[in-house]
């Protein structure tokens, strides 16, 4: 049955900065999209084309991030005064021997020293990493060590829970410096910053040299640390301009945590390359914070996530036509699929709806999109960037075959190539290069396309866990989980959730001596919570005599999610025999 189609006024649609997608991929160049920046030196640097090229021009005065604190708090940096304190840390960096292709990590939650060090990192060569605030100990740990930090940023209260006891552990973490005063073995970052000079010339780095690194977990093993470049910043800005309509001089809210790509590639990176004024809301969600925010910062750009959007269908639409929203020109959403009741509620609530779109950590920046000048069906991830090439290929074969036939299911593939591709994951090359194939990255996810070129998101062709826009690898709640003296297995799936998405869900089965109690259960989400963090851990615990498992011993989390759902087993001639 086709879908219900949200049609574009053809006048809006004509104001547009893409007014026609078909003419625009077929006079784009990447070259072309790469003169839109400044270079540096013949070289290119991601924080001198965010920061740098707008002060030099005589733009310092505008507003860059106006930062609203949970209790009240308001403070704004123009460019000219976030470059001075972008500068000052890059100094500190540097007077603390950080220098060029050193690893400086971030564990902090939405303030503004979090983007300061983002950019000042940057301006040294040297390689940032975000952390989200919420990890526990061990995803911190493992992320530090897989990345070899060198320097973290971060609070005296996170310190203290999360980091201190890990130190001993990472003999290549050389420096800690803490936002809020001094600490045992740790440097008063406030202090060094009133003491650094404002000025910094800008490191000139090449288009290739390492520039951000960001971890997404892997179904088995270890998290995957994925490596991007200083070219990068090409696919940011254009995509920013492109996918998100962004103009100067907009007002622009992106509500992703820096923790997180979004939060990075899309909260910082892109809006202020296109010299934007970023809104940073260091409180949680509430939707009636968000709708007055909104209204009162006269936002033009909203990009958020369906988790969000889902919760705002919940509050109805009274509250939003409560507000005032005529300066809000555009709204998008990403993290996961965005079912389609989301899209038509959006424009029956706002009279507009939130444009979908695609991307992963491994391609750095947006791959497919609904756009301001392009009709949405509603379900939809939308269309190819100009410069993008994306097909549906059939992998069961030797070779690789795409599909072109409207409707078919395959894998989403893209031809490599755009200047936010992932150049490694870490310490993984036979990893990395599983992902190309015949000429195609192979992104993991199914996906149609439909008559019009529209994709289609079908599922994900692997196991890992998509909550609340996070990325969640089962194998690593199952390890936190078999660290307790009870625990014999652990199968951990995801479990369809109206709000999340998806939820963590773990099936236990207990070693000789203990049982199954409501007691043990709460006992096991504790632990769970303090070692991974409440993103990460699970949010329902089942216990199991046994797991269903192949011969050579592997939990078959496929099959405890068909149960789990009530759908066919499928092929189980592996299982070992199981009792639930």
């Amino acid at each position: 049955m086709e879908p219900q189609i949200i049609r574009k006024d053809k006048a809006s649609a004509q104001q547009a900065n893409m007014p026609d997608h078909d003419a625009a991929r077929a006079s784009f160049s990447w070259d072309q999209a790469q003169g839109l920046l400044d270079g540096l030196g013949g070289g290119l640097n991601i924080a001198h084309e965010a920061v740098d090229r707008h002060v030099v021009a005589g733009h310092g005065k505008q507003v860059a991030l106006r930062w609203l604190g949970k209790s009240g708090e308001r403070v704004e940096y123009t460019y000219a005064a976030l470059q001075a304190q972008a500068n000052r840390f890059a100094n500190v960096l540097r007077g603390q021997g950080i220098g060029r292709g050193d690893r400086v990590y971030s564990l902090l939650g939405r303030e503004p020293e979090l983007y300061i060090a983002v950019l000042g990192t940057l301006k040294a060569g040297a390689v940032f990493c975000p952390l989200f605030s919420a990890f526990g100990p061990e995803p911190i740990q493992s992320r530090l060590e897989i990345g070899g930090g060198n320097a973290v940023v971060t609070s005296s209260r996170l310190y203290k829970r999360k980091l201190q006891g890990l130190r001993g552990s990472l003999p290549e973490l050389r420096k800690v410096f803490l936002t809020d005063g001094a600490g045992e073995g740790c440097e008063d970052l406030r202090a060094l910053m009133e003491a650094a000079s404002e000025d910094f010339d800008t490191v000139q780095t090449g288009p290739e040299d390492p520039a951000l690194l960001h971890f997404t977990s892997g179904t088995t093993g270890k998290p995957k640390g994925v490596q991007h470049v200083h070219r990068a910043v090409v696919a940011h800005h254009v995509t920013g301009r492109l996918a998100l309509d962004l103009r100067p001089g907009d007002t622009y809210w992106c509500t992703a945590d820096p923790g997180w790509v979004t939060g990075t590639s899309y909260g910082i990176i892109a809006p202020l390359t296109n010299r934007v004024t970023m809104i940073v809301d260091e409180a949680e969600f509430d939707f009636e914070r968000w709708y007055g925010i909104l209204e009162a910062e006269r936002v033009n750009v909203w990009y958020t996530a369906p988790t969000a959007i889902r919760m705002l269908m919940k509050a109805g639409t009274d509250p939003v036509r409560a507000h005032d929203f005529s300066a809000l020109r555009f709204m998008a959403s990403v993290g996961e699929p965005l079912n389609p009741e989301a899209v038509i509620w959006s424009h029956q609530a706002f009279g507009m709806p939130f444009h979908d779109n695609w991307w992963q950590t491994e391609t750095g920046g947006i791959m497919i999109a609904n756009y301001a000048c392009m009709d949405v069906k509603p379900g939809s991830m939308g269309k190819p960037l100009p410069g993008i090439e994306a097909g549906i290929v059939d992998t069961s074969g030797d070779t690789l075959r795409e599909i072109t036939e409207p409707g078919q299911m395959g894998e989403l593939a893209l031809r490599p190539g755009w200047p936010s591709m992932m150049r490694t994951y870490l310490h993984e090359q036979a990893r990395y290069d599983k992902c190309f194939r015949d000429g195609w990255y192979l992104s993991g996810d199914l996906a149609m396309r439909d008559a019009d070129g529209y994709f289609w998101f079908v599922g994900r062709d692997k196991d890992l866990i998509k909550s609340s826009g996070h990325l969640i690898g089962p194998f690593e709640v199952e390890s936190a989980l078999m660290e307790h003296p009870a625990v014999a297995e652990v199968g951990v799936i995801g479990v369809p959730d109206e709000t999340a998405g998806e939820l963590v869900k773990a099936y236990v089965a207990l070693k000789p001596g203990f049982a199954p109690s409501e007691e043990l259960q709460l006992e096991l989400m504790g632990h769970a919570r303090k070692r991974l963090g409440p993103a990460v851990a699970p949010k329902d615990i089942a216990f199991r005599k046994n797991l269903p498992k192949t011969r050579s011993g592997k939990i078959m989390r496929r099959l405890l999610k068909a149960r789990e759902l009530g759908l066919p087993e499928g092929d189980i001639s592996t299982l070992e025999s199981d009792e639930t």
